[in-house]
């Protein structure tokens, strides 16, 4: 793989939204892998933590503070989110990428962490991106589609041999299949990098949100 590679597509989030979200609607299910909208950006859900109602998406999927879903209803308020990811520029493999957003969601909606496709989708903190590693990643345009890690890099990683992605599928899940038949998470989809599509680290991402958290709790005089 070349030490180089060219950020060839821009970030997956510019599909036109005709009407924002305006209030919330009790009963409507937030669940890993849905649409959602933020402004005029369309993307994918990533993970969802039904204990602390905060969901993950990619960074540049960001918009002006509410979430809906496809049909403009609200299910939350953008939280948090770092986002680095360089357009059109050439960088190195071990240039750090950070691109993920926390939604705190809205009280009365239904939250589960159930996949389109049927499976739980988990946080283990032993499944980690490595070279080779076969991988599946679900967005809501491309579905679910599946491969290995080609290489891993500085907190992101590409991947290839069946991975595929198209506007809309940015901060979707990727993820490792457990021999319980779960899906284990290990990446939040970013772009595509050269030929390759990318995902930042989930351990890198998951890690750097709760780090915000704590330091605003340690601001506001909290423990």
């Amino acid at each position: 793989m070349s030490r180089v590679l060219l950020a060839a597509a821009t970030p997956m989030a510019a599909l036109a939204v005709t009407s924002a979200p305006a209030s919330a609607t009790p009963g409507v299910l937030v669940y890993p892998g849905m649409e959602i909208r933020q402004d005029t950006n369309v993307c994918t859900l990533g993970f969802v933590d039904p204990v602390a109602r905060v969901a993950y998406t990619a960074g540049h999927c960001r918009g002006s503070g509410a979430v809906g879903d496809r049909d403009g209803n609200f299910i939350g308020q953008q939280a948090s989110f770092q986002d680095n990811t360089p357009d059109g520029a050439t960088i190195d493999t071990d240039h750090v990428i950070a691109d993920w957003e926390t939604i705190q969601l809205a009280g009365d909606v239904a939250v589960n962490n159930i996949l389109p496709g049927g499976r739980m989708l988990v946080d283990d903190p032993g499944a980690v991106a490595t070279p080779g590693l076969p991988v599946c990643h679900f967005g809501v345009i491309t579905g679910e589609t599946c491969g290995t890690v080609e290489a891993v890099n500085n907190g992101w990683f590409t991947m290839a041999h069946g991975v595929v992605s198209q506007k809309g599928d940015s901060g979707g899940p990727v993820y490792v299949i457990t021999p319980d038949g779960r899906a284990a998470i290990v990446g939040v989809f970013n772009s595509t990098w050269g030929q390759f599509p990318a995902a930042v680290s989930w351990q890198n991402a998951s890690g750097q949100a709760r780090g915000m958290v704590q330091a605003s709790n340690q601001v506001d005089g909290h423990q």
